[in-house]
């Protein structure tokens, strides 16, 4: 039953993250007025959404077309992996930091025992 769908927009994203992208995304008086059912308009919850709209087939396509045209162009955010470290670039604001850790330290180059 897990057959890989790579020309499947919605593979892998659940009905409850497409609901709340839309959402966060346009508001639910957006989604009222671009799709007309009463879960939008209505005391509107991502729960009471769901509900609906895993029994109404027609309002469901409707929102999963919102949601394949409003993302189509955001790239899938791949995990970063456990031991992966961020690699941290350098700045401006960094350059005079550099320059004083090039500076001898007192406490390990041995300037410190020397001057007891």
């Amino acid at each position: 039953m897990s057959q890989e769908q790579p020309n499947n927009p919605l593979h892998g994203i659940t009905l409850e993250q497409v609901v709340t992208r839309l959402e966060r995304r346009y508001g639910w008086a957006y989604l009222a007025a671009n799709i007309n059912i009463n879960c939008f308009k209505s005391n509107p919850s991502v729960k009471s959404s769901l509900k609906f709209l895993r029994r109404t087939l027609w309002a469901r396509e409707k929102v999963e077309a919102l949601y394949i045209a409003a993302f189509r162009d955001e790239k899938p955010v791949k995990p970063a992996s456990v031991n992966q470290v961020p690699v941290k670039k350098a700045s401006v604001k960094e350059a005079p930091a550099a320059e004083a850790s090039q500076k001898s330290n007192p406490w390990t180059s041995g300037q410190l025992k020397n001057s007891q």
